[in-house]
């Protein structure tokens, strides 16, 4: 089955407006604007070129005439970053929208979720009491924007995301020293472990998703959790790529010591320590009331998600080698 072949949602009547994407360049955003250019609304995507998401003076004048505010803004993976620009971002966005009349939407991840162990399944009312300074910082940014909704200054809906994996997914555990190495020849290495089962959701799938949420007028005020695949080890999906790209090879496991001594020298893996107990017990997210709200959504087939991630990085490759050479 090709991507193309999957079905489609029928079409929904979407208020008149501008529909502004925040977070232009980013996978999730790309997807969502193709979510929305799908459906034939007007959309206008922003990236930090263009404004200062932390600035509401520099923002106010893209979100005029906006009715929809989605925010998929991707920072660098750093819990200082988070800690210094996510609220002022928030708080930005939740002004224009307030200003202009518009309602936000919000992609989420489940960092917020805690302590762990993490109840399995993973549903929307699971404990929120995170341990690490990322999931600190994302309770605070969501609790506000939901009581922007509640106080009636702002509808906002929440999609909340499972580690994702797709076309433009740099920051997937599936490209960075996995399928990057692939495609430079080498062994993929990965610093999950294999044996616990893990939900991946599909880029193209958050942003089809997002706007499902976005033009229900009824599904404001909540946290709704994004469709996902089904369970899997990473051998398993370790096979979607063999299967993809032709060619058997041996995934390099990076033992957790390893991983302990690697992070007191390298600030990257540092911050994914941070989170990875997410990684050391199943992964499974139920997004069932999602499901039952829209029954029609259907989730792309893990091999049809790695086709499509493959050849997203084959064709950048490429493009790079073409202006290199």
């Amino acid at each position: 089955m090709r991507e193309a072949d999957l079905p489609t949602l029928p079409e929904q009547r979407a208020p008149a407006g501008k529909q502004v994407v925040l977070g232009a360049g980013g996978a999730i955003a790309r997807a969502t604007q193709d979510a929305l250019v799908a459906r034939g609304l007007d959309v206008l995507a922003i990236g930090h070129a263009q404004a200062d998401a932390r600035n509401p003076a520099a923002l106010l004048p893209y979100l005029t005439g906006a009715t929809h505010v989605y925010l998929c803004i991707g920072l660098p993976y750093s819990a200082a970053v988070w800690e210094r620009d996510w609220p002022a971002i928030l708080r930005a966005v939740l002004s224009g929208c307030k200003a202009v009349g518009a309602r936000l939407v919000f992609f989420d991840n489940i960092y917020l979720y805690g302590p762990p162990p993490l109840g399995q399944p993973i549903t929307e009312d699971h404990l929120q009491q995170p341990t690490t300074r990322k999931g600190r910082v994302r309770k605070e940014i969501v609790d506000q924007a939901l009581a922007a909704h509640r106080q009636g200054r702002v509808p906002a809906v929440i999609g909340r995301s499972a580690d994702f994996y797709g076309p433009g997914a740099v920051n997937s555990p599936f490209y960075i020293r996995f399928l990057e190495h692939l495609l430079a020849g080498k062994p993929p290495q990965t610093l999950m472990p294999n044996g616990p089962v893990h939900t991946w959701a599909y880029t193209r799938d958050c942003g089809r998703a997002l706007v499902e949420l976005g033009l229900d007028p009824q599904a404001y005020g909540e946290a709704w959790h994004l469709p996902v695949g089904d369970p899997v080890t990473v051998e398993d999906m370790g096979d979607y790529f063999r299967q993809t790209l032709k060619r058997d090879f041996a995934i390099s496991y990076v033992s957790p010591r390893m991983t302990r001594l690697l992070a007191r020298v390298s600030r990257t893996i540092r911050e994914v320590s941070e989170m990875g107990f997410q990684f050391e017990q199943d992964y499974v997210l139920d997004w069932q009331r999602f499901s039952r709200r829209y029954p029609d959504f259907r989730v792309t087939p893990y091999d049809v998600g790695v086709d499509a991630m493959v050849d997203y990085f084959l064709a950048q490759q490429q493009q790079v080698n073409r202006v290199t050479s």
